[in-house]
């Protein structure tokens, strides 16, 4: 009875401990490299790790595609604690926080007052880590990073739909646009009129 445990003990080890890991791993290094090597972006001529496509960064600068706002501690995007926040829609302090953030909004892409400000452009994600914003928050940020890099919108919006992400299998989730991987496209795309 025992010899019979040990046996299968040791079946199960090696084959879901030793041999089901590997085959998985194999698959993942073979079929989905990039995923399977952690999903990181580089600079490719200089190999300088920049991020991911799958993890949101604080970019302040007006040459970049803003995310929407991170509630993480300490600092923005920091993904060593990931949060948001605890305020529900009748919240005076989010509302006001909403409104501040719209305004400086309107103005860093230089609108006009009556500009219809997308709701994420001005509301946290729940993990306060997404990488993603809505088209129409990218599109209204087009003029401000064209203007910035010396680059026609026509060039930027190409980027942009170029990065937009549709649903998946057309039904599952809702058309978004990656800003990790738009902005390294950007700075690798018009290195040289900078």
């Amino acid at each position: 009875m025992i010899k019979n445990a040990f046996l299968l003990m040791l079946v199960f080890t090696l084959l879901f401990g030793g041999a089901y890991p590997l085959t998985l791993f194999l698959i993942g290094r073979i079929f989905f490299p990039f995923q399977a090597g952690g999903s990181l972006l580089f600079y490719p001529e200089r190999q300088t790790l920049v991020g991911s496509p799958l993890i949101g960064q604080h970019f302040t600068s007006s040459r970049y595609f803003h995310l929407r706002p991170s509630l993480t501690p300490d600092e923005e995007y920091n993904a060593a604690s990931s949060s948001g926040s605890q305020r529900g829609p009748a919240s005076p302090a989010l509302l006001q926080e909403i409104s501040t953030r719209a305004e400086l909004y309107r103005l860093t892409n230089l609108l006009t007052a009556d500009t219809c400000i997308p709701i994420d452009a001005v509301t946290a994600s729940a993990s306060g880590l997404d990488p993603h914003i809505s088209i129409t928050n990218a599109l209204l940020q087009v003029g401000r990073v064209a203007r910035e890099r010396g680059i026609s919108e026509e060039e930027v919006n190409d980027l942009v739909q170029k990065y937009t992400e549709r649903p998946f299998f057309g039904l599952l989730g809702e058309i978004r646009v990656n800003v990790p991987m738009l902005n390294l496209a950007l700075d690798q795309a018009y290195v040289q009129k900078e």
